[in-house]
């Protein structure tokens, strides 16, 4: 995804977004999530850094290297970090229920281009209203999210999938995030993939648009018009 706030390996500054929502510092609304999901290289940094809301990075919730658990890609030695088995669903879950319940929680610090954590910082929302969750598995906890009552709506954005490879590659390559031999075998496969990962997220309950509609629903959430059930 296009982050054009943070150094190559860091996550950038979390700021807090409540300016931007036009519901007052002492709402009684409680505090909802939208999860912002898509493939790698769509625009989901760019748009919610758009949206000026808080932002929490799921990607910082990536296993590290050397996780027993990593999946590889099927023929192949490369470890597939686009598989949700290279992800702690469990523990980026509990950092939304945090947020929702207390507006602040510590978040891991992820290097991309080391593939280990690095630290962790607090993330502080205050009493925001809304916030963001993105990242390429966000569709994986719409249903968990949905259940526990903390999900305002559920976002995939979509394009061409040419378009996607182009921004992806670019962005890998100004950050280091891996070899060039890896970006290519990588950036090709989901290039390929694309279509299918979209249908997924769908089938997991997100919404799949560009990015002028999903600006949109994020202003609809923010005025209090939240989803109040997943989609089929």
């Amino acid at each position: 995804m296009l982050d054009t706030n943070r150094p190559p390996e860091a996550s950038p500054a979390r700021g807090n977004g409540s300016h931007w929502c036009p519901v007052s510092a002492s709402s009684p609304l409680p505090t909802r999530v939208v999860l912002l999901t898509g493939p790698s290289g769509s625009g989901k940094s760019r748009l919610a850094a758009r949206s000026g809301l808080p932002v929490l990075r799921l990607d910082d919730f990536y296993k590290e290297a050397d996780d027993p658990s990593l999946p590889l890609v099927e023929g192949s030695s490369d470890i597939d970090w686009d598989s949700p088995q290279s992800w702690d669903a469990d523990a980026a879950v509990t950092a939304i229920v945090e947020l929702c319940a207390g507006g602040r929680t510590e978040v891991p610090v992820y290097s991309i281009a080391t593939s280990s954590r690095t630290g962790t910082e607090t993330l502080d929302i205050s009493r925001t209203p809304l916030f963001i969750a993105e990242g390429i598995f966000a569709a994986d906890i719409v249903a968990r999210c949905q259940e526990m009552g903390l999900l305002a709506d559920a976002i995939c954005l979509r394009g061409r999938p040419s378009t996607t490879f182009r921004r992806r590659l670019a962005r890998d390559l100004r950050e280091g995030r891996k070899s060039l031999p890896f970006l290519l075998r990588r950036g090709w496969r989901l290039m390929r993939a694309e279509r299918g990962i979209v249908a997924r997220h769908t089938a997991l309950g997100a919404h799949a648009c560009a990015r002028d509609e999903a600006l949109g629903r994020l202003a609809a959430c923010a005025a209090g018009r939240h989803r109040t059930t997943a989609a089929a």
